[in-house]
């Protein structure tokens, strides 16, 4: 018997990755930046934890404001499609009958899907906002939610690349025990997130790892250029 697997969390996981992948990143290539800079772990442990807080509380904000935005804007396209329908009746029948005649529908069935649509209004809003406006009806907690993802996801990612600076004596012991973990850390997330999305795997988690590799060699090298030089 054939089973249909198609991914539902999409909302979920796009927060996660948006957390988590700037929360490994920013802070990591923040971490290594100082570490061209400074002898102390201590500084690096204080000016990344201050990061990882101004950083998950920013982007949390960011994710509620575009989750109310999402929902603002659903509502109101449904009151003016209520009022398109209430309005200009003939109007929005053509753009059902022009959505089914894409997908090749003769005229005899297009009348009868129109003029039975026709008779639930809801229903006939529904339809518009679907094949008409391409918009589904967000959750009404969906601002909350992403909030609270992004964020959470922020701190723990953002804490993988500041641990080991807590324990290394040396700034540079720290940077190397935070290379290893965080890239490895990049990898594994990378290379998750591309399979639960359906795509390589292999490919996601080269990618996301060298994109953090390459932001925190070009933050070590800045910090170390103007340690020296200014």
């Amino acid at each position: 018997m054939h089973e249909e697997n198609h991914f539902k969390g999409s909302e979920l996981v796009r927060d996660i990755v948006i957390g988590m992948s700037d929360g490994l990143t920013v802070p990591f290539a923040l971490a290594a930046g100082l570490s061209g800079a400074v002898t102390d772990p201590s500084i690096v442990v204080t000016a990344g934890i201050a990061e990882v807080i101004a950083g998950s509380i920013a982007m949390g904000l960011g994710g509620y404001l575009a989750g109310k935005t999402e929902i603002e804007h659903y509502d109101s396209e449904l009151k003016r499609e209520y009022y398109e329908v209430n309005h200009f009746p003939e109007k929005e029948k053509e753009e059902v009958r022009e959505v089914f005649e894409e997908y090749g529908l003769s005229k005899a069935s297009q009348e009868l899907i129109v003029e039975e649509l026709s008779k639930n209004k809801q229903k006939w809003v529904d339809f518009m906002m679907r094949f008409e406006l391409g918009l589904e009806k967000p959750n009404i907690n969906r601002a909350r939610n992403s909030a609270l993802t992004i964020g959470t996801s922020y701190i723990i990612g953002g804490l993988i690349p500041l641990a080991p600076y807590l324990i290394a004596d040396k700034v540079l012991d720290g940077l190397v025990y935070s290379s290893i973990i965080t890239l490895l850390s990049l990898f594994v997330f990378g290379y998750l997130k591309s399979k639960a999305l359906g795509q390589n795997p292999w490919n996601g988690a080269l990618k996301i790892a060298a994109i953090g590799g390459f932001a925190a060699s070009a933050a070590y090298f800045a910090g170390k250029f103007f340690n020296q030089y200014l």
